[in-house]
């Protein structure tokens, strides 16, 4: 019976053990998207963990819709990544980077060039957002022509190519949680008349070309892809078809060889199971909200391959050696989430030295 404490392969990576730094958004970049001062301190610090999946990253400008999140499509973002690839490498981990497009979940006050976000369709999410100027209502993005579709996948294509030029194990295409891709999904914000709307099949095609191509230019065994079904993030309802659609999606996406599939699970575990038999390659389960206790249950089982962790790997740099030692964790801090300085950013103690390394 395995456990998260034994190696794994993973594409063409041995990874030490089978625990991964679930991705998370922490709004500290530079407001030219440059990944901040402080973040190469931040991911070196948690290298322990098999994999480190990065926080989103946005492909292009129209890309962005958080405040200070960071890119990878100008060479100070890649320089900037270069560091942190280089940082965690320096201490024995991995690292994919996770390529992030947020479609309407996007304020213009967030981004500097001010535009509306893209989307599959010109419906508003009918949320808010916290912006610089404090929360508010997320605006109707525009939506994409088929031809600038076409164009975003090229987007995710360049930024795999710079993720893996900044020194990347690999890239994770963000399908879930209510972004771009997952926006495709969904019939209450894609109400399109062309070939990425429609059926569920041209519903997913978006997703699949992004997959293709990204595989194409770094190679499938550096290339992943995150899904969250059934998830209602962003105001996105996936509606009776969503089973058959992730079906679908899954059975084609496991013919271009990937080198895993990350779940943000929300629930419906016979679903989970068809994906699972659906799926051959490794299966990233991310449940939110996992207690320690069942922490390896799913590796155990044999559903998962490695399993993701989000707060616990944040608010405990050591998050590996306080598992295997039965040692307390540091509670996460919820005001150190976005934005700031060093607070609940670097600055969570070890069990080494009580302080932070």
């Amino acid at each position: 019976m395995p456990t998260v404490f034994d190696p794994v392969r993973l594409g063409g990576l041995a990874l030490a053990n089978r625990l991964v730094m679930a991705p998370m958004t922490r709004s500290r970049a530079q407001p030219d998207g440059v990944p901040g001062e402080l973040a190469t301190t931040y991911y070196a610090q948690r290298a322990s963990v098999g994999l480190i999946v990065s926080e989103g990253v946005q492909p292009s400008e129209d890309g962005q819709g958080y405040l200070t999140t960071p890119g990878i499509h100008t060479e100070a973002q890649l320089a900037g990544w270069r560091k942190i690839c280089d940082a965690v490498k320096a201490k024995g981990g991995h690292i994919f980077l996770q390529i992030m497009h947020a479609g309407r979940m996007s304020h213009p006050d967030n981004t500097s060039h001010h535009r509306p976000g893209v989307a599959p369709s010109a419906i508003a999410p009918g949320e808010m957002m916290f912006t610089a100027k404090g929360m508010q209502e997320i605006p109707a993005p525009r939506a994409l022509t088929t031809e600038e579709v076409r164009a975003t996948v090229q987007d995710f294509r360049r930024a795999a190519r710079h993720a893996v030029d900044a020194g990347a194990d690999g890239i994770e295409i963000h399908g879930a949680n209510g972004y771009l891709i997952q926006q495709f999904f969904a019939p209450n914000a894609n109400t399109r008349a062309d070939a990425y709307g429609g059926s569920l099949e041209n519903r997913t095609r978006f997703a699949l070309e992004v997959a293709a191509a990204v595989a194409q230019e770094i190679g499938a065994e550096r290339t992943a892809i995150r899904l969250s079904p059934g998830a209602t993030l962003g105001g996105l309802a996936e509606g009776d078809e969503g089973p058959a659609l992730y079906r679908h999606l899954v059975a084609e996406l496991d013919k271009l060889g990937l080198a895993y599939l990350h779940i943000m699970h929300w629930g419906n575990e016979a679903l989970l199971a068809e994906l699972r038999q659906l799926w051959r390659n490794a299966l990233i389960l991310n449940r939110p909200g996992r207690p320690r206790e069942q922490i390896g249950a799913d590796v155990a089982s044999g559903l998962a391959e490695l399993e993701a962790y989000g707060q616990m790997v944040l608010a405990n740099p050591d998050f590996v050696d306080r598992l295997k030692t039965n040692a307390p964790m540091n509670e996460a801090q919820r005001e150190g989430f976005f934005g700031g300085g060093a607070q609940f950013y670097t600055d969570y103690p070890t069990l080494k030295t009580g302080q932070p390394e």
